[in-house]
């Protein structure tokens, strides 16, 4: 098991970013996955990513963006979504992947964050290890099931909240399992639809809940245009975009990239991992 460094920042600039309901991350880790992130998690450089500073009340504390960043940065993040429930799915020929997006992030050189689930992982384990180990990307956990962790949400089953925290690290031993050995402490709620409870479930898990301020639309959309234009009318200095890596649901995303990297670049902005805007907005 790796080796737990505790990091848990006593200093954070709370006017540096926009958080909400910033929380206090317990010091015990579930079976599997430590409590803190990893001496060796940080892609690619060899110190640990940094995470939000616990806050009351002991709640996972949550990124949105990071608008007080210095300089014009945008995080791409791609949900690499698979519910627990969609094998049969899969074996029926259904791809819930997109080695097309990946590459074309690879060609135009785009750093950019993946919030995999754990079942995502154990689909495709090449894909996932391939991921993790370019260092112009970094993994980040989406659950397990892909199941809601908020009562009502987009009519995902709901997760109990006595399971909530395994359910989180179970998808870490199944990222470990494909081979991603340094995946970032990060985590998204299905749907993005979380609570109070669910912030207080995952807080001994030490992560940090990261959301987005721009939504691209890529979910089921046809047209990839639309997607850029929503995109690209939503960024701002330090947003976080929300996109989607699975073909079957998203199959437009790879088209509207090519779009949406050389506009952004040419209006001066540069692109970064969740990890780079967290810690600029902490340093800034």
């Amino acid at each position: 098991m790796i080796t737990l460094v505790r990091r848990c920042a006593a200093l954070c600039a709370l006017g540096t970013l926009t958080t909400v309901l910033a929380g206090c991350a317990g010091d015990t880790a579930a079976p599997g996955h430590p409590a803190r992130p990893p001496a060796t998690a940080a892609a690619p450089s060899a110190s640990a990513p940094p995470t939000l500073a616990p806050g009351p009340s002991g709640l996972t504390p949550v990124f949105k963006n990071g608008s007080r960043t210095r300089g014009r940065t945008v995080a791409l993040t791609f949900d690499a979504d698979m519910t627990a429930h969609q094998g049969a799915r899969a074996a029926a020929g259904e791809r819930f992947d997109n080695p097309a997006l990946v590459a074309t992030l690879r060609r135009l050189k785009v750093p950019a964050t993946f919030f995999m689930t754990g079942r995502w992982a154990e689909e495709y384990p090449a894909q996932a290890r391939d991921i993790g180990r370019d260092p112009l990307f970094e993994v980040a956990n989406h659950s397990y099931s892909h199941d809601a962790f908020t009562g009502s949400c987009y009519g995902l089953p709901a997760v109990p909240a006595a399971r909530m925290r395994a359910d989180m690290e179970r998808a870490f031993t199944a990222f470990r399992t494909a081979g991603v050995e340094r995946p970032v402490p990060y985590f998204r709620f299905p749907g993005g639809c979380y609570d109070r409870r669910a912030l207080r479930a995952l807080a001994p898990g030490g992560v940090t809940a990261v959301q987005w301020d721009v939504v691209s639309g890529d979910a089921f959309a046809t047209d990839a245009d639309a997607v850029a234009r929503q995109v690209l009318d939503g960024v701002r200095p330090g947003s976080v975009v929300v996109m989607h890596c699975t073909r079957s649901a998203a199959p437009t995303t790879e088209r509207a990239l090519r779009t949406i990297v050389p506009k952004l670049r040419e209006r001066g902005f540069r692109f970064v991992r969740v990890s780079e805007q967290i810690g600029s907005a902490r340093s800034g």
